[in-house]
């Protein structure tokens, strides 16, 4: 636990050797829907970023479809061919103009796709089993050798991340999508190399951290960031445990990235599966993260306060998600001790489609947030 946290330790962040981060605030990786029908950065999105780049120290796109396969969502933005390098050089470009490192989200949604999203559409994952959500499709389970085909799908579109400039690149292994598939129980049933015991079904996201790692050096500087995101928790059974979960964190930081993003529903959460131990995850995954890599929270900052108090159990970052969607000037306002601004109007600045799928969330009014 850090001894005292002060204003100022929110400011300036060292990333890395040659990184350094006007502040401590990342931009949370939310899908726009936004994006023009060929996939491309549509102009409601460019501002999006361009005005969050102005306030966060780091941006995280929304998820980038690495193939067509792994698109998930309508109009997702898309690094799949090299027809996108223009549109993801200025979707870069907007980020920094603003003074913010440029991370662009790797992703595949495996069994997680929308349906109808292209003719033929091929849904994929780890094996042929069915999420647990309503109007889930039986996915096609990937051949073994089709799972090397997607870590190359991923290697390109790091390549393409780094020929447009950005300043690094997210592994996106959380929130149920296929890198988390491959991890979890529940998706992956396999009989190969890449499933079976808790050590085969750590191969599958060990080895794409290992070809970022690997891509970096032959095509980018050591300057170049990269991060991987992870759910600690599933609560399908069998799902990821804790104890699942912490062995990943020690296989990460053995390899040194650059940093590991903990998807929260608050900063402080405490196990989903346990819920008679109310101790803060946190407190469990950062005594396995041997080498001491940066750790990024999110879940209900809002002011500074909860802002220092995400410092203080051992968070290096904060991501910032609902907050962000409204309040433009957040980062602003939270290092003045201002209220941020709660109301989603166009003033926030978000594109059409976004605003309108955020208006369905139940949750946004619970947390006092409105949408007009």
């Amino acid at each position: 636990m850090k001894e005292v946290i002060y204003l100022k330790d929110l400011l300036n962040y060292k990333l890395k050797e040659n990184v350094l981060l006007k502040n401590r605030f990342v931009l949370a990786p939310m899908t726009t829907y936004s994006g023009n029908p060929d996939l491309t950065l549509s102009d409601e999105e460019d501002r999006y970023y361009n005005a969050r780049g102005k306030e966060f120290g780091m941006v995280i796109t929304a998820a980038t479809a690495v193939s067509q396969h792994g698109q998930a969502f309508t109009n997702q933005i898309s690094a799949m061919r090299d027809f996108y390098l223009p549109s993801l050089k200025r979707l870069a470009d907007t980020i920094k103009s603003g003074g913010a490192k440029a991370v662009l989200q790797l992703h595949h949604g495996g069994r997680m796709n929308a349906i109808g999203l292209y003719e033929n559409q091929d849904i994929v994952s780890a094996s042929s089993i069915k999420a647990e959500r309503t109007n889930a499709v039986t996915p096609r389970a990937l051949e073994t050798l089709e799972v090397y085909d997607t870590i190359e799908d991923f290697r390109q579109a790091m390549i393409r991340a780094i020929k447009s400039g950005f300043d690094g690149i997210e592994l996106h292994g959380a929130n149920t999508y296929l890198i988390q598939q491959f991890f979890s129980p529940h998706s992956n049933r396999r009989t190969d190399e890449f499933g079976g015991s808790l050590e085969k079904r750590l191969t599958f996201p060990l080895m794409l951290v290992d070809m970022a790692l690997k891509t970096r050096e032959e095509f980018a500087s050591k300057d170049f960031i990269i991060g991987y995101r992870l759910s600690p928790e599933e609560l399908e059974e069998p799902g990821i445990t804790l104890e699942d979960t912490t062995r990943l964190i020690e296989e990460l930081s053995k390899r040194k990235i650059d940093y590991i993003h903990l998807s929260l529903s608050s900063y402080k959460q405490s196990s989903v599966r346990n819920k008679d131990d109310k101790t803060p995850i946190i407190n469990i995954l950062k005594k396995h993260n041997i080498n001491n890599i940066p750790l990024i929270g999110v879940g209900g900052i809002e002011t500074k306060n909860e802002a220092l108090e995400a410092l203080s159990l051992g968070f290096d970052m904060v991501a910032m998600g609902k907050a962000a969607l409204s309040d433009k000037f957040v980062v602003t306002n939270i290092l003045n001790d201002k209220p941020i601004k709660k109301v989603i109007d166009e003033d926030s600045c978000l594109p059409t489609n976004m605003k309108k799928r955020i208006s369905e969330w139940s949750y946004l009014k619970d947390k006092g947030y409105t949408v007009k």
